[in-house]
């Protein structure tokens, strides 16, 4: 994928099934993280608690051919009684959104706020 200077530019050149998860899911995150940066990072939408860009990560979004990841930095900390949140690498876990049937607006605004939570645990040591 190409570079993009924002999310807007990245989320508008989505083919148009990723672009209406993009779309549905991105508020769904400002909602849940009032105060983040919201920007591009390592060339995938981020949403970070710390003061700059990439600075205490708790989220991102990254599209795939045929789904769009939406991950937690430390999504493997986070309470998920749904069993949906899958580990990556280190801390993180992620799941895969192939429509916006696969959103659940209370289910993701529960994670955030406790990854949010705990990038704030973080930044306080």
């Amino acid at each position: 994928m190409a570079k993009f200077a924002n999310v807007d530019d990245y989320i508008a050149a989505l083919p148009e099934n990723l672009r209406e998860v993009a779309v549905a899911l991105r508020p769904i995150v400002n909602a849940a993280l009032p105060g983040s940066i919201e920007a591009m990072y390592h060339a995938s939408p981020t949403w970070s608690a710390g003061e700059a860009v990439g600075k205490n990560l708790v989220c991102l979004m990254k599209a795939y051919s045929s789904y769009v990841t939406f991950a937690l930095w430390k999504g493997q900390l986070v309470d998920d009684e749904s069993g949906r949140l899958e580990p990556s690498a280190r801390e993180m876990a992620h799941v895969k959104l192939r429509s916006v049937g696969d959103i659940d607006a209370d289910l993701f605004t529960g994670w955030l706020k406790q990854a949010r939570d705990l990038e704030s645990i973080a930044t306080a040591r």
